[in-house]
This record gives C-alpha cells, structure tokens and sequence, in this order.
C-alpha cells in the first residue's frame, strides 16, 4: 500500500498500532521450507486452519475496526484462503517499513498490505499477481493554500512533505530531492497536516480519501489523483501480497485463486467494492508481476 506502495478507518480512524503486536491467536513463528512436500507451509496452513498475516493498519487496504480485522486485501484473503482450505485469516499489526522484515523473521506468514511491487522489494520476498492498481494524491490544508497537485509541484514549491515510512511515496520523495519527514502511519500523516507540522502528505488516492470519508471534521482536502512521474516516466503502480521467498507452492496457490477474482470484474467488485474500490483499481492484466520486479511497467 501505496503503491503501494513501498506504503488507515471508519469515524473512528484507528493509529497503527507500534512495533509488533498480536490480533487474534498467538503468532506461528513457522519458517519451514515450502518445498510443495508434506511439511510445506501450505500444508501446515491447511493443518492448522489459520493464516496469519502481517497488516499496517492502512484503510482500506487493512486494518482494525471495532476490534475486527477489515479492509479490501483482508476480504481477497479471507476468499482466496478460504478456497485453499485455510478458514481462518488472523492479524499482526506493523509499522508498513517492518512488514517484510517481520515475514521474513517468520512473525506472521504472509503481508496483507497491497504492498507496491517494486525491483528492490522483489529481492526480498515473492509477491502475488497484482491485485490492485495505484494512484497517488496528497492531503493537504483546507483550500489547498500552496496549489499543490503533484510530486513536481511539491518539489518546486518546498514545502514541508510527509510520507510514510517504506512507502513508494518516500521512494518518490527521495528521488525528486524532497526532504520529507517520515511517519508511522497514515493517521500520523494526517495529524502532521492538521496539526501544522507538515504542508502535505502524500499517499494513495484511494487511502486518502478514505481518510477524508471518515473525519469528515479533519481540516484538510485531498487532491486529485494522478499518476506520479519521475524523471519523465509514468510510475504505473500495482500491489500484491507478499510471501517469503521459499514460500512458492503458498504463492501459486494463492495467484491460481486469485486469477478466478481478478479476470471477473462482477466477482471483484463484489468482494472489494465496499471498501471503495472500483473497477478503475481492478489490475491491468497486461501488467505483470514480473514486469513490475524487472522495474517494467
């Protein structure tokens, strides 16, 4: 998330909850090798009955809500896993820049985030087919009083930027020259806007104006969406879940599933819809996961 990202609830936005902590059951802690032999990690997740995911707590991708884990990624999985006989999705929430280290620490057993596909992420963990397309806004004051409308703008006007830690948005920030500050979450980024500490925060559209559904009351406005540009290149973004690099057999699995989701734009819509979504994040399926780890988009 977002896209994102390397990358949120309803009235009652809820903060990320800091470092690492437990949602549900108690987490598996399992690293075994997923060789596709008895003793994989999809055989001990149909064993067990439960899948453990790390989540950011970004709406409406996936957070809590009500003392319930929600969101669109949340309610792919809870389909997806379903159909592989897992009934059970359980959460641990993580600042976005710790999901893939704690995967891999074997913290919880896949990221359920919409994590940005991204070449420098790709080396670090396997990631589903894209599951989500992204686009990128900023939260800004009431009235927009810097104009701002994009990246470049920001860039031009130097103005003081928040982004999320790990986010693709810090990655655009870094390569524009911006000096942004970092956050924890998105609520934290929408605090710094409110409470003057920062002139923007740039993140998801789709995040964003979630944000903005639900603290109505909130100071700010949202932009536009667009698609950011770097270096005169369009930077098309999709995200996806992510599982640990032995985790294959898991992966297949999961994209086979989710392949009957993706190519049924009714059966998308029915599942994430309610959350925001609209047949305009529904992945383009000439874009690839390979493509977006070669950095092709």
């Amino acid at each position: 998330m977002t896209n994102r990202s390397t990358t949120g609830t309803a009235g009652r936005f809820t903060a990320v909850i800091a470092g690492l902590g437990l949602v549900g059951a108690a987490v598996t802690g399992c690293t075994s090798v997923d060789t596709g032999s008895e003793g994989s990690t999809l055989d001990r997740l149909r064993e067990e009955g439960t899948v453990t995911v790390g989540f950011a707590g970004e709406a409406p991708y996936s957070f809590m809500l009500d003392g319930k884990l929600t969101g669109a990624t949340v309610a792919l999985h809870r389909e997806i896993f379903e159909n592989l006989g897992i009934d059970n999705v359980e959460g641990v929430a993580t600042d976005f820049g710790a999901l893939i280290p704690g995967l891999q620490a074997g913290r919880f057993d896949v990221v359920s985030a919409g994590m940005s596909i991204l070449p420098q992420r790709c080396e670090q963990a396997l990631f589903s087919e894209p599951e989500f397309n992204y686009t990128t806004a900023l939260m800004v004051p009431q009235g927009n009083p810097e104009q701002l409308d994009d990246m470049q703008s920001i860039a031009e006007s130097g103005v003081r930027m928040a982004v999320m830690t790990g986010a693709i948005e810090a990655d655009y920030a870094s390569s524009l020259g911006i000096d942004a500050m970092q956050v924890a979450s998105p609520q934290d980024g929408m605090d710094a806007v409110v409470n003057g500490r920062a002139d923007v925060f740039a993140l998801t559209g789709i995040s964003l104006n979630w944000m903005k559904q639900n603290n109505e009351d909130a100071p700010v406005e949202v932009t536009e969406s667009f698609v950011a540009e770097i270096d005169g290149v369009p930077q098309v973004g999709a995200g996806g879940t992510v599982f640990r690099k032995e985790d294959t057999e898991l992966r297949d699995a999961y994209n086979e599933e989710l392949a009957k989701i993706t190519s049924d734009p009714q059966k998308y819509l029915s599942i994430v819809g309610e959350f925001g979504f609209t047949e305009a994040e529904m992945p383009d399926p000439e874009l690839t996961t390979e493509m977006l780890c070669e950095g092709i988009s």
